[in-house]
């Protein structure tokens, strides 16, 4: 099943629990994966694509993320 709901950096920085701000500086980083979709030149991810990134990023050490 796939989850085509887009996130912005508020949905994100809830799932990884982190702060918005901390969101936007890994994708000024380019920690982040490219966004899936941007509107109004603001940057929206499937959540598909956030859930992916956050079980293989560095130091996620097997934490749960639903």
């Amino acid at each position: 099943m796939t989850d085509r709901r887009l996130w912005s950096y508020k949905e994100i920085a809830a799932h990884i629990r982190v702060r918005p701000d901390t969101v936007r500086s890994y994708r000024k980083h380019g920690l982040l994966p490219q966004p899936d979709h941007v509107e109004g030149g603001r940057p929206y991810w499937y959540a598909d694509t956030v859930r992916a990134w956050a079980a293989s990023r560095p130091g996620n050490r097997g934490r749960r993320t639903e």
